[in-house]
């Protein structure tokens, strides 16, 4: 009994003092969730500051015009910024880690016939930048690639071709410059050419259309596809990107494009377009010109064409009577002083047409198209590569978590080259004695 009684007692010590230490521990926890929440976890995977976020990325751009200033200005890419939006200082500072160099040429200063030696000068000027700086800069053509140019400290360089035209009807101009490492190509400019209309000159009588692509223009998508290079959609008339969408196996790309559902530019992708390349696990990469990104800055610079026509004109006389393409630089600078009259559209505008193709397409069909160096102005607040954080501070503000802002940095894109990279046929491998 006495033995019972000395049990009971013990017990009832034991519950006393793993109670209190239950009450100790739940104030202890309670303490700590609100000094949790008071002040979050800081690592780069969940933190919410937009600043560290944008650090810890991959960033990505797939549109700049740079190389017409490596080919006629004889300016290299770690030199100083001097009047550009993008160098590589610029793109250290913004964090922008890897860049798609457009290698585009302007069909009304080189006949069709000429447009392969431009396109090779401006893929041979891109390239040098590499040679010439290899410690900062890596040649990439392939995702991964990127990463390891990212892993190493190094400045992803790649190149996509902005205009069907450059391959003159040449699928073996294609194969050619897949070679030579460009690894996108827009089907169109602004300009219809031999098997693709364009968005740029639809509605012009004077030019010839096909209803979207030719036969030969479906042979071009399908020898695309083969090789692993991406298809880009960007300047097509809308027949074209239906054609595309029917006849391409792999996913696609809009590397400068934004959504017409709110600036209505024959540029921009309908809301049915980014459905569709959603359904297609493509990426839309929204552009930055405020023509494409604010409607009332698009009517301003369209009231101001006839005006600015008449300048480019006078320019194209006097370089005419030299005997000389017009200089790029020379043609941007009009518009840059036509842009300036209007002013800069608000970078909310922007940051609206990231915002809609997300809702519409989904975060997982959203990037990063700039057009810098192709463009007369940015919107406010964005005026070289080192400005691009704020569009992470931008979206985030709006409720877009890290991990969102990582797909649209970057992730996404190499998500669609893995795809379009895997799907690509390899030439059998003939063996030894086999063939002959």
């Amino acid at each position: 009994m006495r033995r019972r009684v000395h049990t009971q007692a013990h017990e009832k010590r034991v519950f006393a003092r793993t109670a209190a230490l239950a009450a100790c521990l739940l104030l202890v926890g309670g303490h700590l969730a609100k000094a949790q929440a008071t002040h979050p976890k800081k690592d780069t995977m969940s933190t919410q500051d937009p600043l560290a976020v944008h650090s810890s990325a991959i960033v990505i751009d797939t549109h700049a015009d740079t190389p017409q200033r490596f080919v006629d200005e004889h300016w290299n890419f770690t030199d100083p910024l001097d009047g550009g939006m993008l160098s590589y200082d610029s793109a250290k500072k913004g964090n922008l880690n890897a860049q798609f160099f457009s290698i585009w040429v302007d069909p009304n200063q080189y006949a069709a016939n000429a447009s392969a030696r431009r396109t090779l000068e401006l893929i041979d000027g891109t390239l040098e930048q590499v040679r010439r700086a290899p410690d900062k800069l890596a040649l990439c053509v392939t995702a991964d690639q990127i990463v390891a140019a990212h892993q190493q400290g190094k400045f992803a360089v790649l190149m996509g071709i902005e205009g069907g035209h450059s391959i003159e009807n040449s699928l073996g101009l294609l194969r050619d410059y897949y070679r030579l490492g460009v690894r996108y190509m827009t089907l169109t400019w602004s300009n219809t050419n031999d098997w693709a209309d364009s968005s740029g000159d639809i509605d012009d009588p004077a030019v010839p259309h096909h209803n979207g692509l030719t036969p030969f223009g479906k042979q071009v998508v399908a020898e695309m596809n083969r090789l692993g290079m991406i298809v880009d959609i960007s300047h097509v008339s809308d027949k074209t990107f239906w054609d595309v969408m029917e006849t391409t196996k792999t996913p696609i790309i809009a590397s400068h494009s934004s959504a017409r559902a709110l600036t209505n530019a024959p540029r921009n992708l309908t809301d049915d377009m980014l459905l569709a390349v959603a359904k297609n696990n493509g990426v839309v990469m929204v552009n930055f010109f405020p023509a494409f990104i604010d409607e009332q800055w698009r009517q301003a610079w369209n009231a101001r064409r006839p005006e600015r026509q008449k300048a480019q004109e006078a320019l194209a006389a006097e370089y005419k009577a030299k005997g000389l393409p017009v200089p790029y630089a020379a043609s941007d600078k009009i518009d840059r002083e036509f842009s300036e009259k209007i002013g800069r559209a608000p970078l909310e505008s922007l940051i609206d047409h990231f915002d809609h193709v997300i809702k519409v397409a989904g975060i997982d069909h959203v990037g990063i198209g700039t057009d810098f160096d192709g463009i007369p102005v940015p919107p406010a607040g964005i005026d070289s590569a080192a400005d691009l954080p704020k569009i992470t501070q931008a979206l985030m503000a709006r409720g877009y978590t890290a991990e969102d802002m990582r797909k649209l940095l970057g992730e996404n894109l190499l998500r669609v080259f893995r795809d379009v990279q895997a799907a690509q046929q390899k030439p059998p491998v003939i063996a030894p004695g086999q063939g002959q």
